[in-house]
């Protein structure tokens, strides 16, 4: 998937679970407030190993 394939594939996932009004809404507060990915990433992958993450990584690598 290139950039522009990832953009429009997360915005229609935003739009089915939260609805347009609400993935709006959802896409403005990241643009807006200063993001701490390291909590996010710790949400993330809670309760995961470094071999369940890593090897769901490399399902989507490309060869």
């Amino acid at each position: 998937m290139d950039d522009t394939e990832i953009r429009v594939s997360g915005i229609e996932a935003l739009n089915k679970v939260l609805g347009s009004t609400a993935a709006l809404r959802f896409l403005t507060l990241l643009h807006r407030e200063p993001t701490d990915y390291i909590e996010i990433s710790r949400r993330l992958y809670e309760g995961q190993t470094i071999e369940e993450i890593f090897e769901r990584a490399k399902k989507h690598w490309k060869k």
